[in-house]
């Protein structure tokens, strides 16, 4: 295995109880890093995720995403979703040299995961409102920000999607 790949796997968590995650962010935290979290399905990964993401990141030290198991993507999108499963998807993620870390997760919403980071700040898209994000709660309590970012008009994986069936 190239050297490239063990860095981009070795940012990938199979779950939050995962002992090298747990290892990370304890590592983080005794560093006082700023943690931000961020989550999605992340299915077909496109310019609108890279401008998110790296906007994420900008907002503290470390980036977190939480993706989506393949169970999960399917609650949530339908059973023909997701198009590349979890493996590929977290892998992806982990390639991007501002992403820190990639945690899966099985549940609907990130909440649980969030319980674990204990993020200073918590990122979503702007199509979502903050009383609709999971976890605000848990970031507030922590007298942590709620962002939310701009998505790029032009830029969408149901947008993509329907642009091939025209095709």
């Amino acid at each position: 295995m190239s050297s490239k790949i063990k860095t981009i796997t070795s940012k990938i968590f199979s779950s939050p109880e995962d002992p090298s995650f747990q290892k990370k962010l304890n590592y983080w935290r005794f560093m006082e890093e700023k943690l931000v979290f961020t989550n999605g399905c992340f299915d077909i990964l496109h310019l609108g995720h890279v401008d998110y993401l790296s906007r994420a990141a900008d907002l503290g030290d470390v980036l977190i995403v939480g993706l989506n198991t393949d169970d999960s993507v399917s609650l949530i999108k339908g059973p023909e979703r997701p198009f590349n499963n979890q493996q590929a998807r977290a892998s992806l993620l982990a390639s991007l040299f501002f992403v820190d870390a990639v945690v899966l997760f099985h549940q609907e919403t990130p909440y649980e995961l969030i319980k674990t980071v204990q993020p200073d700040v918590l990122v979503k898209g702007s199509d979502y409102k903050e009383e609709e994000i999971a976890g605000r709660d848990i970031v507030k309590a922590r007298k942590g920000q709620v962002v939310t970012i701009d998505l790029l008009p032009e830029y969408s994986t149901s947008g993509l999607l329907e642009k091939l069936k025209k095709k």
